[in-house]
């Protein structure tokens, strides 16, 4: 997860994403299409995306001012989702999103989401990565994967 003030990182909402939690829900992200990870943070996301066989598009870019592939994948900054979530809406691609999971309580997530959400909840908790570090057993909230108009079968999907 990127954080970015005025579209640039932010020390405090700079929490990247594990391998690992992006192996996990490999079969549900759509390998026919162009993946769009658009919060760069340390580059690796993309990297991990790639490595695992899909057409990604990940660059030091601003999210707000471009629009890229056919399906977004990320991580975005928990500080700013608000209007990451509007943003998203308005570019109107499928999309796969972590966030923290009490997001689903926010009116506007359910206002907005509420037609074509799907949810897929990790098995456990994920660790984020801080300076490099995976935060073993340090996080203290759970996370989700937000997904808007990926027609899974299931609206809830829990890994097991």
């Amino acid at each position: 997860m990127a954080g970015f003030t005025t579209k640039t990182f932010l020390q405090l909402d700079d929490y990247m994403t594990p391998e690992h939690a992006w192996k996990d829900i490999k079969d549900y992200i759509p390998a026919d299409k162009i993946i769009w990870e658009p919060f760069y943070g340390d580059g690796k996301s993309g990297e991990y995306l790639r490595n695992m066989g899909f057409n990604v598009i990940h660059e030091q870019e601003d999210f707000f001012e471009n629009n890229r592939g056919e399906c977004i994948v990320t991580n975005p900054p928990f500080s700013d989702k608000k209007d990451i979530i509007n943003r998203l809406i308005e570019i109107d691609k499928p999309f796969i999103i972590i966030l923290n999971q009490n997001t689903i309580n926010n009116n506007y997530v359910r206002e907005l989401l509420r037609d074509h959400l799907q949810i897929i909840i990790p098995r456990k908790r994920i660790q984020f990565v801080k300076n490099g570090n995976e935060l073993q057993n340090k996080c203290n909230f759970d996370s989700f994967y937000f997904c808007w108009k990926m027609g899974y079968e299931k609206d809830i999907i829990f890994l097991d």
